[in-house]
């Protein structure tokens, strides 16, 4: 297989596979590991604040001086009404009951000192710190943005589920298109948070390539050779691999947390909005079944940081019931070695056949 193609050329990379940028697992060990050997590490820095997400972006360059991307999330930022505040008091007050039950000791925050951050904020840092390629989901970087960035020399990656979203990326001109279909885990990267698109990747991806000539990278569900294949055969330039990379040695997440993914039934994951308020994709638990279809849930980002504190709660007890365990459909045996070596093993699997 030839691997060189216009891609790897405006990436700077050897192979055009791509890692997650997981928020929550990739670590920057994770993103050099996966630069180290050609491919192209993300490095997620999503609702960080400037400042932390200056410190991530330098704890990467000291490890790696191969080219990564860096990902955000796109989204608005709902206004503080007295409605929100109502029910963000409703969520907070059931969530600390949750906590009670749970003997888990947590402080959850007033809305008015939440303050999440507006993506905005971190375009200056990211032309300042020289980061060559940005990944986004959630939407479409404002064009002010876009042509400060462009302006630059940022290479911009968008993320669609649907045909339409990726015409709206191609028309913004955003320069690499990612394909995420239903089965992918994590974020659904969909524009509208109240939508739900059902069609798969292996569905999609074939009718945006027939709609768009912008360069595409596909994920959801590559972990092998074949998946991979069928990937480039259906129209992928790319290849984003996430939950292979889960149990990598360089993921952070936790013992308890490994073991929980390598126990995982094929009926236990599940789309909820439970945890952050967007659809994600991961292992079904008592949270969830406590919270979805639910009156308690905010919009996005609202519920993901408040339940924030209920997973950190969770982690601290080693209790898989109360925190996020993102996983897609395709899961399979997770291997527990390097990032590199599990990139690696991926790509001599593809060459030989």
């Amino acid at each position: 297989m030839t691997w060189q193609n216009d891609l790897t050329d405006l990436f700077g990379v050897k192979y055009p596979v791509i890692q997650a940028p997981m928020f929550g697992v990739t670590t920057p060990q994770m993103v050099a590991g996966a630069s180290r050997i050609g491919c192209l590490g993300s490095l997620p820095i999503a609702d960080l604040d400037a400042e932390d997400a200056l410190k991530k972006i330098h704890e990467t360059k000291k490890i790696t001086d191969k080219p990564f991307a860096v990902n955000i999330f796109v989204n608005d930022v709902p206004e503080i009404t007295l409605e929100l505040k109502q029910k963000y008091n409703k969520v907070r007050k059931h969530l600390k009951e949750i906590a009670f039950n749970q003997n888990f000791e947590v402080d959850f925050p007033e809305i008015e000192t939440v303050k999440p951050k507006a993506y905005k904020e971190k375009i200056d840092l990211i032309i300042q710190e020289k980061c060559r390629i940005l990944s986004f989901i959630f939407g479409i970087l404002d064009k002010d943005s876009i042509e400060k960035l462009k302006e630059n020399s940022v290479c911009l990656v968008g993320t669609c589920t649907t045909v339409e979203e990726a015409i709206q990326l191609e028309k913004a001109g955003i320069d690499v298109i990612c394909v995420q279909g239903i089965e992918a885990g994590g974020h659904r990267g969909t524009f509208d948070p109240n939508e739900l698109p059902q069609i798969g990747g292996f569905s999609l991806l074939p009718h945006v390539r027939d709609v768009v000539k912008t360069p595409l990278i596909y994920a959801g569900g590559i972990y092998n050779a074949q998946t991979l294949l069928a990937a480039r055969t259906l129209g992928a330039d790319g290849f984003q691999v996430g939950s292979l990379l889960l149990c990598s040695q360089e993921s952070a997440l936790r013992r308890f947390e490994k073991d929980r993914l390598e126990n995982v039934r094929e009926d236990e994951i599940t789309l909820t909005k439970s945890f952050s308020g967007r659809y994600a994709r991961g292992i079904r638990n008592e949270f969830i079944d406590l919270i979805e279809n639910t009156d308690f849930i905010l919009p996005y980002p609202y519920q993901n940081k408040l339940t924030n504190f209920l997973r950190k709660a969770s982690k601290m007890k080693e209790n898989a019931e109360f925190t996020n365990l993102w996983l897609g459909q395709s899961y399979h045996h997770f291997e527990e070695d390097s990032t590199t070596n599990l990139l690696q093993n991926l790509i001599h699997s593809v060459e030989k056949l």
